[in-house]
């Protein structure tokens, strides 16, 4: 029997299971879906060494990088450093 038998089986007699396969499944959609944001939006991710080698240093002021940022507003931020 395979695994997908089982577990179909295991659905039919005890259908209070059904709630923690939903619950589980989208945590895990939701965790790889968060962690696909991180590798592709995050400045401090470099898949471009050749182009791009310090992506962090191109980056304005103003941009919003963070995920959830409380009472910051980014709009009236000013440079500090110089341009590299």
């Amino acid at each position: 029997m395979t695994m997908l038998g089982t577990v179909a089986k295991q659905l039919k007699n005890h259908p209070a299971l059904i709630p923690l396969f939903i619950f589980i499944g989208g945590g895990a959609t939701m965790s790889m879906m968060y962690l696909g944001r991180l590798a592709l939006k995050n400045p401090d991710v470099c898949w471009d060494r050749k182009n791009n080698p310090e992506p962090w240093n191109k980056m304005e002021p103003t941009q919003q990088y963070k995920f959830f940022a409380i009472n910051m507003d980014y709009s009236k931020l000013k440079k500090d450093g110089p341009d590299f």
